[in-house]
């Protein structure tokens, strides 16, 4: 029996019914909190959840998706059973099939991830794929995977379960009411206003499906996803078994089920390249289990692929064909957690079309970061705070969903790039990247030079899991940066001012280092939070006594600037602006830096009068420029800062006085292979807010000596224990093979952890990678040696050496030079 009556105050209040707002309420409830209420605008699962396949299944790519979607397996997989109420669970098991060299090693690589947490994998020969799924045609095939626990269930039925056991719980559930508006008091969530009347609440889900943009910016919250038309067909009756599992062709966009309303009909649907969006601002009003019209034309080719996968299909017809909407996120990833622009908001939507797949573990993890007050694992890749504004402009969104749909089962090629919705934001010497020939990826909107053709070749993409196109000529970037002198355009920084009388006093409470310093230092740092996990990972550079600039990366810019605020106190006068866009920055890099800055610039560059992680400002030619002694690559360089309107000058300068050097332009592909060869950590793989400095093995960039700073306490404790989790560097024997992070780490054949970023070390001449080890007698430098090390790949294993430090320049004598 549902609620009637509104109430006047709430401690939650959940906006939506569907899949993710059933389980986050399920789950407050589940952890004791009671004083919740979720309002649904018509009735529970009437806007997407009604129509979903209800595919229940863990292959994924990351950790964080495969914990997310594990969950749900397991939870459906019981909940019938615990609650009494009807689920239509049924643990078929699913094959996924490749028809390419690619598509295999994609799931290949996903398949030894997946194993090493837990979940039950196996790659099958095609005539098993056959003999399990009567029917396929599977002469072009190439191989499959079979995953025995995965599942189909019921989406409504499973979704209104969660609900019931939720109000069983003393949770209040509304239909029929619509909410029109929020209000907010000091930037905290206040109350909702809806068509029956106020609710006062000290929290908000936002778990609105398609609707939730619309809800977020009645507080200017910004929710970036939009709707796309999603079509499946059921078949006539066809001879399958009850039992039938789920078959995925993501080479042909397509997948299959047994239809849950009729046994012996089969349902198909697909992911199509160029996908039809649907809604945005203007969804109407009374859509609700809504269908749209049919586009035959537009569905036709999954039709065409489908009766040739399973012929069976074309002699039995199409029964009833479907077209509703979904929606879906400029990446493909979740949308979770507490808004940047509001506190106590959280959010649950943009589930990309795996809403009952991952409903139970994204309202699992809303539920306990709202009662916790933090994310309880890791939550970096589909934390919302990684968007910035412009990701939600309707026009952006409609151009990339566009692309996102198909992206659903296309290839997850490493390095792949968007190729919608792209030049959002450039630097102002993107012209002279095209004149050398970059190929451009997107990073956080920016358009980055990622690697440079040289002369003859096309600046493209092609590609694969193993080496790239890319590969030699980044590999002479490289080179470039260890041998002479390499060019990086680094302007996609991100840049804070934070000033004020107060300035030194807040930054020495959120930093874990030392910033009470002289006027010129630049100070490595971490912000910790209370627990001692890295919330950011920044340079503080002090340009005055009141006066910070604080430097991070683009894609942490949302999240890190929101961190500082919400960490100022009351009254403090202190305040922090964001000035990313005044300032063009070029790195200087590599040996014969200095030689080539000396010619060009009006002060001396020694060690003596430049030290390394120092600042000042200087003239390079006509313009007055801010730079930096640091390096992010492991030689010695210089940062430069330059105000945006001048930098095409500055760089001309450069340029145009090489005097007999040999100025590489560098792209971030390099960037890359040069940090991860000296260990260099990278906020959102290496260290996220799971991880201490100590586990981190950033124990030097914090000053224990300072009277506070947040996360002391906790590293304090911590420090005095034994250490059963360290980042730890590894290097593989075999020069020939090409690490990419997130594969599992075994030490004497036992599974200890995963790497979190990996890259081929061209100096060391062979891959080089990071990863988390664990064990529960403790992570000693002995322990770390004395082990035998492999990291498979693939389903292979190789063997390597693990270090607790770099493997190139340990002692940093390359950088002070």
């Amino acid at each position: 029996m549902l609620n009637t009556t509104i109430p006047k105050d709430v401690r939650v209040a959940i906006i939506g019914g569907g899949i993710a707002g059933c389980s986050v309420a399920y789950h407050l409830a589940a952890l004791g909190w009671k004083d919740v209420a979720l309002f649904e605008r018509k009735t529970l699962t009437g806007g997407t959840s009604w129509h979903a396949a209800g595919l229940v299944t863990q292959l994924r790519n990351t950790r964080t998706l495969i914990d997310i979607a594990r969950y749900g397996t397991d939870l459906y997989s019981r909940l019938e059973k615990e609650t009494g109420y009807p689920v239509g669970f049924n643990q078929t098991g699913s094959i996924t099939v490749a028809k390419t060299n690619g598509r295999l090693a994609e799931l290949r690589k996903i398949a030894s991830l997946g194993k090493s947490y837990g979940i039950d994998i196996e790659e099958i020969s095609i005539q098993q794929a056959g003999e399990m799924w009567p029917g396929l045609y599977t002469e072009d095939l190439k191989g499959a995977i079979h995953i025995p626990k995965d599942g189909q269930t019921i989406p409504a039925k499973t979704a209104i379960a969660m609900a019931r056991v939720a109000q069983d719980n003393g949770v209040k559930i509304f239909e029929n009411v619509k909410v029109i508006d929020i209000e907010t008091t000091n930037d905290c969530v206040s109350e909702i206003k809806t068509d029956q009347g106020t609710v006062k609440c000290e929290y908000i889900v936002n778990a609105a499906g398609m609707w939730a943009r619309e809800i977020g910016l009645m507080c200017g919250v910004n929710i970036p996803l939009y709707g796309a038309e999603h079509m499946y067909l059921v078949t006539n009756k066809i001879d399958i078994s009850k039992d039938m599992k789920s078959l995925r062709v993501p080479d042909d966009q397509i997948y299959f089920r047994r239809d849950v309303s009729d046994s012996d009909s089969l349902l198909m649907g697909g992911f199509e390249t160029l996908a039809k969006p649907w809604g945005g601002r203007s969804i109407p009003d009374d859509y609700h289990f809504g269908l749209l019209d049919p586009d035959w034309e537009h569905f036709k080719i999954f039709w065409e692929a489908a009766i040739k996968r399973v012929p069976e299909m074309e002699k039995s017809g199409i029964n009833r064909f479907y077209v509703s909407a979904e929606s879906f996120t400029p990446d493909n990833n979740y949308l979770m957690g507490e808004a940047p622009e509001v506190k106590n908001f959280y959010v649950a939507a943009g589930l990309n079309s795996s809403g009952i797949a991952a409903g139970a573990g994204v309202g699992k993890a809303v539920a306990e970061w709202i009662i916790a007050g933090y994310p309880t694992m890791d939550l970096a890749e589909v934390d919302i705070s990684r968007f910035s504004a412009f990701h939600n402009s309707p026009s952006y969104l409609k151009d990339r969903i566009k692309e996102r749909v198909g992206s659903v089962y296309d290839m997850h090629w490493p390095h792949l790039q968007p190729k919608s919705a792209r030049n959002v934001k450039q630097s102002p010497l993107h012209s002279y990247h095209e004149q050398n020939r970059a190929c451009f990826g997107e990073h956080a909107g920016w358009e980055r030079p990622n690697w440079y053709a040289p002369v003859g070749v096309e600046p493209k993409m092609e590609y694969s899991y193993g080496k790239q196109n890319w590969f030699e000529y980044s590999a002479q970037e490289h080179n470039a940066v260890r041998n002479g002198v390499g060019l990086f355009d680094q302007t996609a920084f991100a840049k804070f001012i934070v000033e004020g009388d107060d300035s030194e006093k807040v930054l020495q409470n959120i930093c874990a280092n030392n910033v009470a310093v002289k006027n010129g230092t630049v100070v490595y740092t971490a912000m910790l939070n209370a627990r001692a996990g890295i919330e950011a990972d920044v340079t503080v550079t002090r340009i005055e006594a009141n006066k910070y600039m604080i430097v991070t990366s683009s894609s942490t810019a949302t999240r890190d600037l929101r961190w500082i605020k919400n960490n100022i106190p009351q009254g403090a006068h202190c305040f922090v602006t964001d000035v990313s866009s005044s300032y063009a920055v070029l790195g200087v890099m590599g040996p014969h830096s200095r030689q080539l800055l000396t010619q060009i610039v009006d002060v001396d560059l020694s060690n003596q009068e430049f030290p390394y992680m120092t600042a000042q400002y200087m003239y390079l030619g006509y313009i007055r420029i801010l730079a930096l002694r640091v390096s992010y690559v492991g030689e010695l360089g210089w940062e430069l800062y330059i105000p945006v309107e001048s930098a095409r000058n500055v760089y001309e300068n450069i340029m145009g006085n090489c005097k007999g050097l040999d100025v590489v332009h560098a792209g971030f592909f390099a960037m890359d292979s040069l940090r991860i060869e000296k260990g260099y950590r990278a906020w959102g793989t290496d260290i996220i807010d799971q991880d201490t400095p100590i586990e981190a093995g950033l124990g030097f960039a914090v000053d224990f000596s300072k009277s506070d700073f947040i996360g002391k306490a906790a590293l304090l404790e911590q420090r005095n224990k034994k250490i059963n989790k360290r980042l730890v560097m590894f290097k593989l024997d075999d020069p020939d093979v090409l690490l990419l992070g997130e594969e599992p780490i075994y030490r004497n054949g036992d599974l200890v952890g995963r790497t979190t970023s990996a890259n081929y070390g061209h100096t060391l001449g062979c891959s080089i990678a990071m990863g988390y080890i664990e064990s529960e007698e403790g992570i000693s430098k002995e322990y770390v040696k004395d082990g035998s090390y492999q990291i498979e790949l693939m389903g292979e294993r190789y063997s390597g050496q693990a270090s607790l430090v770099p493997f190139y320049d340990p002692k940093g004598t390359k950088i002070i030079n």
